[in-house]
């Protein structure tokens, strides 16, 4: 809506609820509740389009209420065995009696605690309380996985992709599952903001978010889209939010005012705030699973191969600077150019120690998983010992093929890239675990590992981390500093940060090396 001139815009100034004034070009943002007040005052100044006619005739005549929660806990059945024979976990049951007093909520329990069932165990519920459509937003890799939870509980869904969600919902009523809802993590996406369109209509019973990685980066601004999904108060206005969270504040930059809202500040009060509607679990507090280990493998050089590894990066940092004086880059982000040059050209660099502990790992029995972010060094491991390849070049049933091959023994090595196969899969035949260079932040790290670290596994995990060099030690530092701002806000214990800067963390690296 946009205001005319300034009496009109006092005038919506003063409704209530509060709108928000999203600039000259969105005009104001107003919650639907607000419709009524606005249609009274203003209605006769501002045509109102047929769909958010649609949505206001929806908010004016509601669904019928939900049954009380003792009701919806008694139809889920929680004690009994399922279909398939299986008997869901304590904490399964117990996830499935929180998810049932919500309407909207964060089940953001570790990877490998079976969210998908929990969630579904909670879904058959509402199911059977009234007539409802469940509807799963999931990454297409995992529709397969959804489809055999719910077969298997003989619940009917509808599966839907982050790519393409839908701009409506059923007038009958519907449940949203969002499956890996870190997808949604940045306002500035449009999946965000389409995800948070079906949040807001009037004809959405509940929307419960699963993901194990809640605050993936360990920034509380990519906690504030979960949080308006599931209408937490907290999450009602974004800039207090990030006032309050994000260390929100004006900067000048060439000359122009920009808003900075990267920071983490008030952790502790967060994590108050949330908790009510936020489920983290860890394996440890409700599982006996077999412990998990990191074991450091430092990597150094002989003469002839770090020359050649200070040549190979000389040539990007030189390359890089020659298109800033073309003006093709910006010249303020040097310290990340080299960063990625660093890892990259390191994880080529690492494949010989790589290759050796695979192979003694082999000799050992063992099946072994190992992640790189880079598809260019996992070929060439595989064409030299063999394995399988999971990448993102693989179409969806392409890599579930090859995780199957894995899982059934016919290979005992898997080469996976992060995206692909720290993804939903369940990877658990391997209790060796080689990263050969780690991901930015300790949310995909968590993934990867915990692909193998899942129920069903036999015996410990250890996860191998090779160490070369500055890069390392500055991902796997920055690694170590997002997962304590990560344990403040979920975690069980109180701890206190010291940030620094990217930039001065690389420049303090470099003078050290």
């Amino acid at each position: 809506m946009h205001p005319f001139d300034a009496v009109t815009h006092a005038q919506i100034g003063r409704v209530r609820p509060r709108g928000t004034w999203k600039g000259a070009k969105k005009g104001w943002e107003f919650p639907l509740a607000a419709a009524q007040v606005l249609q009274d005052r203003l209605g006769a100044r501002f045509p109102v389009q047929d769909d958010l006619a649609r949505w206001i005739d929806w908010h004016r005549h509601p669904l019928p209420p939900l049954p009380d929660h003792r009701r919806l806990v008694q139809l889920a059945d929680l004690e009994a065995v399922l279909p398939d024979g299986r008997q869901p976990l304590p904490h399964q049951r117990s996830g499935a009696r929180w998810l049932l007093a919500r309407r909207g909520a964060v089940l953001g329990d570790e990877m490998g605690l079976g969210k998908t069932l929990t969630a579904l165990l909670a879904a058959r519920a509402l199911m059977r309380a009234m007539p409802l459509h469940l509807m799963v937003v999931a990454p297409v890799g995992l529709h397969g996985h959804w489809r055999r939870e719910a077969e298997a509980l003989d619940v009917s869904l509808t599966l839907l992709s982050w790519a393409r969600l839908p701009d409506d919902l059923p007038p009958s009523g519907s449940l949203l599952l969002v499956d890996e809802a870190h997808y949604g993590q940045s306002m500035a996406a449009q999946r965000t903001q389409a995800l948070l369109r079906l949040a807001r209509h009037p004809r959405l019973r509940a929307i419960w978010l699963l993901t194990g990685t809640p605050m993936k980066n360990g920034r509380p601004d990519q906690l504030y889209p979960l949080l308006a999904a599931i209408d937490h108060p907290i999450a009602r206005d974004q800039r207090a939010f990030e006032e309050s969270f994000c260390q929100g504040h004006w900067r000048e930059d060439g000359g122009r005012r920009r808003w900075q809202a990267k920071g983490a500040s008030q952790l502790e009060e967060l994590r108050r705030l949330t908790r009510p509607l936020v489920l983290h679990r860890r394996k440890q507090q409700v599982l006996g699973l077999p412990p998990k280990q990191r074991r450091f493998h430092p990597i150094t050089l002989a003469m002839p191969e770090a020359r050649g590894l200070d040549h190979r990066v000389s040539q990007v940092i030189d390359d890089y600077r020659q298109r800033v004086r073309e003006g093709l880059v910006r010249s303020d982000a040097e310290a990340f150019a080299v960063l990625t040059a660093l890892r990259r050209i390191g994880a080529e660099f690492k494949l010989p120690e790589a290759e050796q502990l695979l192979q003694s790992l082999r000799a050992q029995q063992q099946s072994v998983v190992l992640f790189s972010g880079f598809v260019g060094p996992l070929e060439l491991l595989q064409q030299r010992i063999g394995g399988e390849l999971l990448t993102g070049r693989l179409k969806p049933g392409e890599r579930q093929a090859v995780v199957d091959r894995f899982q059934a023994g016919d290979n005992d090595l898997l080469f996976a890239t992060y995206g692909a196969g720290g993804l939903g899969f369940t990877l658990h035949r391997a209790r060796q675990v080689v990263l050969l260079e780690r991901p930015w932040t300790p949310g995909d790290v968590d993934q990867a590992e915990d692909r193998c670290h899942r129920l069903g596994m036999d015996g410990g995990l250890t996860s191998h981390w090779l160490q070369l060099g500055v890069a390392d030690q500055l991902v796997d530092g920055l690694v170590a500093s997002k997962a304590r701002q990560i344990e403040v806000l979920f975690g069980r214990r109180r701890l206190s940060l010291e940030r620094q800067p990217l930039p001065a963390m690389l420049r303090r690296c470099l003078q050290d090396s």
